[in-house]
């Protein structure tokens, strides 16, 4: 099975910032705008699978994502999350910690729900290529 994230062109246009062991882009299924995505880059499916520098590295990464959305676009808090394994909604096989920036009466998550929490495949829409490396542009101004 193909890893989207190792394999989807796409995905280095919207490249926000990358390290040594991580790289941060924004997701094509965004719960509000600038909903970005840390992975490791190896493909391991579970946190457990990284390493400690690996952890670190993108644990950094959501930080500097973190202020750079509240700077690019006010957020003020985020809801940040990763799915493990099908049972709770892990749809791509490659660890992804979810960086979701938040406002006061966004449009976001309104109740939580495990299984629903970041995503279910059909609920939530695709954006637009061109608009998410908009986004990713405007943000990598403040990282």
């Amino acid at each position: 099975m193909k890893c989207p994230f190792c394999e989807i062109p796409e995905i280095r246009k919207r490249k926000i910032i990358e390290n040594e062991l991580a790289s941060a882009f924004l997701t094509n299924i965004p719960i509000t705008i600038g909903h970005g995505l840390v992975v490791p880059k190896r493909c391991v499916p579970r946190f457990e699978d990284l390493s400690a520098q690996e952890i670190k590295a993108i644990l950094d990464l959501g930080e500097m994502i973190k202020k750079a959305l509240a700077k690019a676009y006010g957020a003020e808090g985020f809801n940040v999350a990763y799915n493990e394994n099908e049972a709770a909604g892990q749809s791509v096989h490659h660890f992804h910690l979810h960086i979701v920036p938040r406002k006061e009466n966004d449009s976001g998550i309104y109740q939580y729900d495990p299984r629903k929490f970041i995503y279910r495949p059909g609920n939530r829409e695709v954006s637009e290529e061109s608009e998410l490396e908009a986004v990713a542009s405007e943000v990598r101004k403040y990282v």
